[in-house]
């Protein structure tokens, strides 16, 4: 049995807790709240005494149904409202009953703290593929501008409910709904461009008739990105899919890039939170373009 994951700072109240992907046990928490997944279609009841002193309640659904399903109560008190966490001393709101995830991803808690470190005032960020905006939160926090973007109105009002719940003014941001590789190529033809851009694309995605694939198309994508970054700018390149090697992954990222003109000054693999315990299934890669 794995040991609990201590929190791993004091500005921060949301992480991975419990993490056994042999088990196929994960176990979210949320400022207190515990969010458990599980591969089996049955509650690990361990997890209860674990709980105890550390949480003061657990929902849990397996994790086959975590697309459509919100969880259950099956321990302590009952979350019928959104709440706020901290992470990297930003604030975000979490919901219990949103769907796949409850408003942020933990294995990206290292990136966003990098993106918020090379962000600043007079910068342009664009956050591609944007889900709740964490990545704009903390560029935003930094004194950066945003541009984020979302196929769905939903996640993008989430975004400037984050933003507020920062102190942040989203009139002073900007947020695009519809496909993010649509609206690259809309500011491709307008020669808008970034000092750096976030890209964490779904494994697999269709927008009417187009498709994207992480193992097939992210070579595309880094090369529509890089088209629109500012020489010295940087891309966070990441791809969440056990099935891609890491070099096989840089080596996409590289070749797009270079399809662009564009060359690569440097290139760095990011490391996913401790508490993951090594599992490799997302890939980050720090890319400044030249």
């Amino acid at each position: 049995m794995n040991a609990l994951s201590p929190q791993p700072d004091p500005e921060t109240t949301a992480w991975r807790i419990y993490h056994d992907a042999k088990a196929g046990v994960w176990v979210d928490h949320f400022n207190g709240r515990w969010l458990v997944q599980t591969q089996a279609g049955r509650f690990p009841d361990f997890l209860k005494g674990l709980a105890s002193g550390v949480a003061t309640s657990i929902y849990w659904r397996p994790r086959d149904k975590a697309a459509s399903t919100a969880p259950e109560r099956v321990w302590g008190e009952e979350v019928t409202e959104r709440f706020q966490v901290k992470e990297n001393g930003g604030s975000f709101w979490i919901d219990f009953g949103a769907g796949y995830s409850s408003g942020i991803f933990l294995d990206q808690r290292l990136n966003r703290r990098r993106v918020g470190e090379e962000s600043g005032p007079d910068r342009r960020i664009l956050n591609t593929f944007a889900y709740t905006g964490g990545f704009s939160v903390m560029a935003a926090r930094a004194g950066a501008t945003t541009t984020t973007a979302d196929l769905s109105k939903t996640y993008l009002n989430w975004t400037w409910d984050n933003f507020a719940a920062n102190g942040l003014d989203a009139d002073a941001h900007f947020g695009v709904k519809g496909d993010a590789i649509e609206w690259m190529q809309a500011f491709a033809k307008k020669g808008r461009t970034f000092h750096g851009i976030v890209l964490d694309p779904p494994t697999f995605s269709r927008n009417g008739k187009n498709t994207f694939r992480t193992d097939s198309d992210y070579a595309g994508l880094a090369g529509l990105a890089a088209s629109l970054v500012e020489p010295g700018g940087w891309l966070l390149c990441c791809a969440n899919t056990h099935h891609l090697h890491p070099k096989q992954f840089e080596k996409d990222v590289i070749s797009g890039i270079k399809q662009k003109g564009k060359s690569v000054n440097s290139i760095d693999f990011l490391t996913m939170p401790p508490e993951f315990h090594g599992d490799d299934y997302l890939k980050s890669l720090w890319v400044v373009v030249g």
